[in-house]
């Protein structure tokens, strides 16, 4: 059977390490293996997430709820947004960006992505037809290149895809430049990546309000605690909301989802301790990298940084490597296009994992 030519074209896209095949490959505890790679919460999931979880799988034998207005709800007073400007989808944010294209893009349609920036957009967006244009962030001055994002829009461009913080330079786009962005081209809908917007303290949710053409990518994958779970939501204004429920799946979040997301937006306590250790945690390792020979690291505002290891002597791939050997997973960034294969990017930990992988980062370095 011959699969369709963009399928035969395209290279599966490259997660990060897990923590089974890293003790399976170097014969390691799993118990003992640090994972910076994966941008995850490390302090687990909210208890009244758990208990709910707990309490509800009597009832997996049913079919979950379609409409998730309990959800719904909750979501948009998190938000500060209406319930008519929230949308729900299972597999993380991954399906929003999904129901996205299917709503929105015809085959030969061109969208814009800034690299280095999060590959997932390019990777289910072409499984539509769409051809990925690309403009580019400024690594010398750790920004959005403005310019090249109006260069690079077309009579064909139907979506702009901006990630602040960026996926993988941890860098906020100002809101003027997402308002000159979508005003001046109304007619293409710019979505703005919220995944860590909790570890920036800083969201453009109120724009849905200004425009029509601007769609907000959230997950609760992050500082939410439930990446295994697989949540993510939308915000944008009522129209764009509406034509998505006509595309997206009606079962796609399970029974067990549910409940545990409810649970969690219930429990601030835990959402604003998720944060807290979040940003200390970062600081902690922003400040140790800082201080380390031949490493330039860049300031983030999310949970992870990218580390420029080029003075080391190490490709991205043979650093990597040694630090798996040692039981810490980092994210080799080779596979982001607009990275060469001097780049490494590193997420929170626990304090105490936080010290034990500086300190072997240090012995591998020497």
């Amino acid at each position: 059977m011959k699969a369709r030519k963009i399928v035969e074209e395209m290279d599966s896209y490259v997660p990060g390490k897990s923590q089974d095949e890293i003790a399976s490959d170097f014969n390691l505890n799993k118990e003992d293996i640090i994972k910076l790679g994966s941008n995850e919460n490390p302090w687990g999931p909210s208890p009244k997430a758990m208990k709910a979880i707990q309490d509800e799988i009597k009832s997996i034998n049913r079919y979950p709820e379609s409409q998730l207005q309990d959800l719904v709800k909750r979501i948009a007073e998190y938000s500060g947004v209406d319930t008519s400007q929230v949308i729900v989808g299972g597999d993380g944010a991954d399906e929003i960006i999904d129901v996205l294209a299917k709503t929105f893009i015809d085959e030969g349609d061109e969208f814009i992505v800034p690299l280095p920036s999060y590959m997932y957009y390019e990777y289910l967006l072409k499984q539509y037809g769409a051809k990925p244009v690309y403009a580019k962030w400024d690594l010398d001055k750790n920004e959005l290149d403005v310019k090249s994002i109006f260069d690079s829009v077309t009579d064909k461009t139907k979506m702009i895809f901006l990630c602040s913080p960026n996926n993988p330079t941890g860098t906020l786009i100002d809101k003027e430049v997402l308002v000159d962005i979508a005003s001046k081209n109304p007619d293409v809908l710019i979505v703005i990546d919220e995944a860590y917007f909790e570890y920036a303290e800083v969201t453009n949710k109120d724009l849905i309000n200004e425009f029509d053409n601007i769609f907000i990518i959230r997950t609760m994958s992050k500082v939410l605690g439930l990446a295994g779970m697989r949540i993510g939501y939308g915000l944008a204004c009522d129209t764009i909301i509406e034509y998505m429920h006509r595309i997206k799946p009606v079962f796609s979040l399970t029974r067990l989802s549910f409940v545990a997301a409810c649970n969690t937006f219930d429990d601030k306590e835990y959402i604003a301790q998720s944060i807290e250790k979040g940003i200390e945690s970062r600081q902690y390792l922003y400040d140790e990298i800082s201080k380390i020979d031949g490493l330039n690291v860049f300031p983030s505002k999310s949970n992870y940084m990218l580390i420029d290891i080029r003075e080391t002597g190490f490709t991205a791939a043979e650093l990597a490597l040694e630090l798996m050997k040692k039981g810490i997973i980092v994210r080799d960034c080779t596979s982001f296009k607009g990275l060469d294969e001097y780049w490494i990017r590193i997420s929170i930990c626990t304090l105490k994992e936080d010290e034990k992988f500086i300190n072997i980062l240090k012995e591998v370095l020497n």
